[in-house]
């Protein structure tokens, strides 16, 4: 069996037996995989913490022809959003945006998901991998969540060309912050003005598209209502 190495994106994992876990993954060159990480759950576990979601790992990995699941050897975290955990909670000077850090660490389980919705078994998207990757850099930075996520559905309806023609549908204010979105990195988007209620408007929008176009919701969805409410 060949061995690959690759950088990629946690997606999502979930309980094999009593020790194991099934680990979905997003590589920049060889599309979405599906691997079991034996051994994963125990206390002493060389995967560690390197299999939380929206983790960017180096990881190695056995492939056979004839199998669905690859067969994880390491995983060595490169990057965690859960450094949120380590910055401030408070607004920074002037930051209007920027949102408490319990919801910030609720937005990693619905841009994991989204991005395991749209991406194919095995089918290499670099530009997906790359927006993954930028959510990341966005969020370990501290950056403001609500807009970051209006950016990210954005650009990722864009990328798999459903994002329609929004013309007479959104306001001038909402056109604005979307024109504004297509020139500036996820980093640089809670630099965009944008008034609280547009962020709402935009965010009923993209996620009815969302819905429609996969034909269900989200359960990160139902968790950040939740959160909300309790916020």
């Amino acid at each position: 069996m060949p061995l690959y190495t690759a950088d990629a994106l946690i997606l999502r994992t979930y309980k094999l037996g009593e020790a194991d876990r099934i680990v979905v993954f997003l590589t920049r060159d060889r599309g979405k995989k599906r691997g079991v990480a034996k051994g994963a759950r125990r206390p002493r576990s060389r995967f560690a913490a390197a299999l939380e979601p929206m983790t960017e790992v180096r990881l190695a990995y056995f492939e056979k022809e004839s199998r669905e699941l690859v067969g994880l050897n390491y995983a060595e975290m490169v990057r965690s959003p859960l450094t949120l955990a380590m910055r401030s909670d408070g607004p920074p000077e002037g930051g209007p945006h920027r949102g408490s850090l319990a919801d910030a660490l609720g937005y990693i389980g619905y841009f994991a998901e989204l991005l395991d919705e749209w991406a194919q078994e095995a089918d290499a998207d670099d530009r997906l991998y790359r927006l993954g990757a930028s959510m990341l850099d966005a969020l370990s930075a501290g950056a403001p969540v609500q807009p970051l996520a209006r950016y990210f559905e954005y650009w990722l309806l864009r990328l798999q060309g459903v994002y329609p023609e929004a013309r007479g549908t959104l306001s001038d204010a909402a056109m604005a912050f979307l024109a504004a979105s297509r020139s500036v990195t996820p980093m640089q988007v809670g630099d965009v003005p944008v008034p609280p209620g547009v962020l709402k408007e935009l965010e009923q929008v993209h996620r009815a598209l969302i819905a429609m176009h996969l034909e269900k919701q989200l359960k990160s969805d139902r968790v950040l209502r939740d959160l909300r409410r309790h916020n």
